[in-house]
């Protein structure tokens, strides 16, 4: 009884330590990569913490790169998409008003998980615009500000369609985790 007591103490522990939202990007389309930054922010009263990546070159998730394949853009949270993603983030720009804002590292201890930033936000939205595969040509007439929607602290639409492909996203909860999507075609 001690034991089964241990571990569940211990899973108990292990899952109040975590960002409780992951993030995928899934590009299927064979024409264009994906370049741009994603989003997280509070959802209960304020938009603070609004967290963004920031690294010099915009997050490139390359054409045809998805679930499918296990190519997909996958972050758990702000500190461990640096070891474990295809695609990671080397640094973050935490606003906690909209006067404050400081650029962090991907290990900083404010965005750890459990920590007071990551705790109080999920992933939300990304501003983005695709470019040719393998090349720095960008599609004009395919980006946007995409994300949860409707999402009252940055207007994302959760749906844009265009000549050029469509993208989505949408959000599955299961035991507590949500799963945000951000799907490219």
């Amino acid at each position: 009884m001690k034991k089964i007591f241990a571990i569940i103490t211990l899973l108990f522990l292990s899952s109040a330590d975590a960002q409780h939202s992951l993030m995928i990007v899934n590009n299927y389309s064979t024409t264009y990569d994906f370049q741009g930054t994603i989003g997280a922010h509070n959802f209960a009263g304020s938009c603070y913490p609004y967290v963004t990546s920031s690294t010099p070159i915009a997050i490139t998730v390359p054409a045809d790169s998805h679930t499918g394949n296990g190519k997909e853009l996958a972050y758990k949270n702000f500190r461990d998409q640096f070891t474990g993603s295809l695609y990671p983030t080397t640094n973050w720009t935490v606003q906690v008003s909209p006067t404050n804002s400081s650029v962090r590292a991907w290990n900083h201890p404010s965005i750890a998980p459990g920590g007071v930033i990551s705790e109080n936000v999920k992933w939300a939205s990304s501003q983005f615009q695709m470019y040719y595969a393998g090349t720095s040509t960008p599609e004009p007439g395919f980006s946007g500000l995409i994300g949860e929607s409707p999402d009252p602290c940055t207007g994302a639409t959760g749906y844009i369609s265009t000549p050029y492909g469509d993208a989505e996203w949408f959000n599955i909860t299961v035991a507590n985790i949500t799963y945000s999507y951000l799907q490219v075609y």
